[in-house]
């Protein structure tokens, strides 16, 4: 089995941040891959139901990036940011804001850390800071955890297939 524990989200009343952890029995330098190789990352992110597009994916600082993904109906969901900070196989730092909403502005800053574990295994740790607790709570109610989840299960499935090659 691929994971380690279960991913823990961590979502403190009145805060505007969401916490996410998750381990995995897979090298550091390998899951950081996972996360900027553009084959990779499409491979894994997202809900397996639905359908990605990445159309622009610069992992580097000052790099963008914009996917789209769409269901069996026809429905397009476009994310976007940029790249603040990408040090291998340490961290990145990155904006994310969904297009999809009415007005502009809803953007939040990540950070993923990527810490090795003792055995080949990597923690990840994930911060995400909204302007208010509204946009941190209305991102929490939009079904991101489930699709993070599922995210998380597909990425444990390719560190997996990677490794048995």
């Amino acid at each position: 089995m691929t994971t380690v524990n279960e991913t823990k989200l961590i979502a403190e009343p009145g805060s505007q941040m969401i916490k996410i952890e998750r381990e995995f029995n897979a090298p550091r330098e390998l899951v950081f891959e996972a996360f900027t190789d553009a084959k990779l990352f499409v491979e894994w992110m997202g809900p397996r139901i639905l359908k990605m597009n990445l159309e622009t994916f610069e992992p580097r600082d000052g790099g963008r990036w914009k996917y789209v993904h769409s269901d069996n109906d026809g429905n397009a969901y476009a994310f976007r940011g940029v790249f603040h900070e990408v040090t291998a196989p340490v961290r990145i730092i990155q904006t994310f804001e969904f297009e999809g909403l009415p007005e502009k502005g809803h953007v939040s800053l990540e950070t993923a850390e990527f810490v090795e574990l003792p055995g080949g295994r990597t923690r990840i740790v994930m911060e995400s800071i909204f302007r208010s607790v509204a946009d941190r709570d209305g991102m929490l109610q939009s079904g991101m955890e489930s699709g993070m989840n599922d995210s998380f299960l597909r990425l444990g499935e390719l560190l997996e297939k990677l490794q048995s090659k």
